[in-house]
């Protein structure tokens, strides 16, 4: 079973997730032509996104390391971003078994009416994989340690699932019966409540509502995600090879100056015009999700009310790349880049510099703008807070981090996680999240105490939803 699961894994979520969303949808009843494009165009979507990211990263990688070196910007834990973290979780011991575990656990909780989610954001649950392979790792390589971290922080994410289920649905278009469990998305949401209620009690800034519409009103063309994406690339582009383009100035007379000089003015405005495309295409892209993950969506929930009571208001887990495409996610995203690189470098006792991980800054928001209804300015300060936040956590968390990368790459020899000498491992991605700092140091650093006190606020979450499911059934 191990070995199954493992070669599945390793097939990358694109070849993954067409494979079983093609599976689960025969297995609810959809016929297998429909089923085949369902998955299809699921596995597109997370291709599409890929492509994305890479491209975010390709174009931001090379501008943001000549900014360090130009300006002497040393940090010594190396940004190994969420597909090098996915492959970290999904290639320990833990990781080799999270899936058929955690489906096991959302069964018990469905069974007990304790969560009313069904989680198929199967490829997600490398963020329980992770947390669970560092526990394994520090508690010297103990499966028991590993798990119990792994399935408190799935209960948890279950149950919040269903507290964000209604904003989630009312605010995003076409989301009816869906459900973000995916433990990243959520670390964030008590940012976003503190922000939203301390503006709320502001004078003049309580009266402050800009949201993605407003954004073009009042900027007009640079209130476009896409213009300010360029925008924001120029002026990376520009801090990086701007002092280039004056050098190669004074050797304008010479043919190797010139061109020099506009080899640099290319990089300058092809960092912008590949930023702006990434604002542009990402919406596009993430339409393939839903139209892939929907059908599946509405048949799973439609089989479940036919064949068990009181399946009322059941929600599907989803992955959030189905709502990442929203303007207001664009734009804060686009604007916190330049912001959080700054305070990364200038940030008393933090080692990370987040580069590679850029490329999930998106992620964030996803359960934020419900709470905020969209507001680019409580969604900026949220983002700015809790990256802040989840500097320190990467920090603190990276010598863990970095053993199981290490283990693994002696294991696998694959080189997307090996770790430059000299450096520790890092990643936004779910290891700057609350869910995860907190799991890990209640799972490992408070012995016994800890992991007690974890218990109880896991049964005391599924003692209130339970409570709340069953009064409205």
């Amino acid at each position: 079973m191990e070995e199954v699961f493992s070669y599945l894994i390793k097939m990358g979520a694109p070849v993954m997730m067409p494979i079983i969303f093609t599976i689960l949808g025969l297995c609810i009843g959809i016929k297998f032509a429909k089923a085949f494009k369902n998955g299809l165009l699921v596995g597109v979507g997370f291709v599409g996104l890929s492509v994305i990211t890479g491209l975010l990263t390709e174009t931001l990688e090379p501008v943001l390391k000549q900014i360090a070196e130009i300006y002497g910007l040393q940090l010594n834990t190396f940004d190994m971003g969420w597909p090098a973290a996915a492959a970290v979780a999904y290639g320990t011991s833990v990781g080799s078994f999270i899936i058929p575990v955690c489906l096991g656990v959302n069964i018990v909780m469905l069974l007990l009416r304790t969560t009313r989610t069904v989680n198929i954001d199967l490829w997600n649950y490398w963020h329980f994989a992770f947390i669970g392979g560092i526990i394994y790792f520090a508690s010297g390589q103990s499966l028991l340690w590993g798990f119990f971290g792994a399935i408190i922080c799935y209960i948890v994410t279950l149950i919040v699932a269903d507290w964000t289920a209604p904003k989630f649905q009312k605010f995003y278009p076409g989301m009816e019966g869906i459900s973000i469990p995916q433990p990243f998305c959520q670390s964030f949401i008590p940012f976003a409540l503190l922000v939203d209620k301390v503006l709320d009690l502001i004078p003049g800034i309580n009266k402050v509502n800009i949201d993605s519409e407003g954004l073009k009103k009042k900027f007009g063309l640079f209130g476009e995600p896409l213009c300010l994406g360029v925008l924001i690339g120029f002026i990376l582009g520009a801090l990086a090879y701007g002092g280039v383009l004056t050098e190669q100035l004074g050797r304008w007379g010479e043919l190797e100056g010139r061109q020099a000089f506009f080899a640099a003015l290319a990089k300058i405005l092809g960092a912008g015009i590949k930023l702006g495309a990434v604002m542009e295409l990402i919406p596009r892209i993430t339409s393939l999700f839903i139209e892939g993950l929907k059908p599946t969506s509405d048949a799973t929930r439609e089989l479940i009310a036919k064949k068990f009571k009181n399946a009322e208001g059941l929600s599907i887990g989803m992955s959030p790349a189905l709502v990442i495409g929203h303007p207001t996610t664009l734009v804060v995203s686009v604007l916190l880049i330049p912001v959080i690189l700054i305070i990364a470098v200038i940030l008393p006792g933090n080692t990370f510099l987040p580069i590679a991980s850029l490329a999930g800054m998106f992620y964030l928001f996803p359960l934020v703008l419900p709470i905020c209804k969209g507001n680019v300015v409580k969604a900026f300060i949220t983002g700015l807070i809790a990256l802040i936040i989840g500097l320190y956590f990467v920090t603190n968390l990276a010598p863990f981090f970095t053993e199981a990368a290490h283990d693994v790459y002696a294991a696998t020899g694959d080189k997307a996680v090996r770790i430059p000498e000299g450096n520790d491992a890092g990643a936004l991605d779910f290891a700057s999240g609350i869910y995860c700092w907190i799991t890990f140091h209640l799972t490992h650093t408070i012995k016994l105490v800890g992991p007690a006190l974890l218990v109880l606020i896991a049964a005391a979450m599924m003692w209130i939803n339970r409570r709340q499911i069953v009064k409205k059934a």
